[in-house]
Order: C-alpha cells, then sequence, then structure tokens
C-alpha cells in the first residue's frame, strides 16, 4: 500500500497514524484516544482539571511517581483522523498553557483482528450484549 500524503502527513502524527494503519487498524473505527497534560503543580493541574470537565470532557488526574508531574489525561472517542488529531492537540495545547502546563501528546490502543480471530463468534449472540451498570442497591 502506498502512502497518501494528504491523509497522513509526514510528520509524528501522520506516521502514528500510517504505521496504525500499516498494522490492519481499522482507522474508520472509532477509538479512545487518550491526550495527555503535564503539571508541575497539583494546584494548577486540579484547575485545569476542573475546567476540562466544565467543558464537558472525560479526564483523569494522578500524580506521576516518578516524575513527581500530575498528570492530566482526556478521554476522546473519534475516529483517528489526522486534522481532528492536529485541532485537539491545539487546543489541548492552549488549556495547558493557561493553567501553566504543557500538551504531552496523545495514544491510543490499536483495534487489530484477523478474519481468524472472529472465525466462529456469533456477533448476534445475545450473551454478547453489553452489561450496563446498575445505579440500584443491591
Amino acid at each position: 500500500m502506498t502512502r497518501d500524503y494528504q491523509q497522513f502527513p509526514d510528520d509524528d502524527n501522520g506516521n502514528v497514524l500510517w504505521q496504525m494503519r500499516e498494522d490492519g487498524d481499522d482507522l474508520a473505527e472509532a477509538h479512545e484516544i487518550e491526550y495527555s497534560l503535564a503539571f508541575q503543580h497539583e494546584e494548577k493541574a486540579d484547575q485545569c482539571a476542573l475546567y476540562l470537565l466544565k467543558e464537558e470532557q472525560k479526564i483523569s488526574l494522578f500524580e506521576d511517581e516518578e516524575s513527581g508531574e500530575w498528570i492530566i489525561t482526556i478521554y476522546v472517542y473519534m475516529e483517528p483522523e489526522y486534522s481532528d488529531i492536529v485541532d485537539l492537540e491545539e487546543w489541548f495545547t492552549k488549556i495547558a498553557s493557561q493553567f501553566g502546563g504543557e500538551y504531552d501528546g496523545w495514544g491510543c490502543m490499536a483495534y487489530v483482528y484477523d478474519d481468524e480471530d472472529l472465525e466462529g463468534l456469533d456477533l448476534e449472540d445475545e450473551n454478547l450484549a453489553e452489561i450496563e451498570p446498575s445505579n440500584k442497591a443491591p
């Protein structure tokens, strides 16, 4: 397969997306992409986390034990398209800098299946239905 440099430009993001495609990942399927922001001070990370929650972002916040930095991970469920990733990187970079932090990159799980992996799997089987959490008390 020949690389389309319009779809997969020759930079870090384009290279990662191209590698995902080369590895057999279906980029037309939505993925949960994790964007990371790093902060030196917990108070600034907390302020940024609150801002992101108000922007209706799904996040986690933790202290990296090795570096001592506070890390916010933002989880975005989306198709991994180059232009959308670049737009979100710019937005998260701006937000991080407003709170004294820095944008630290993105990543996601690759979903690669061989046809053999799906053989014998009845995707219509009702036993495979997604289980939703119950909010009822026991």
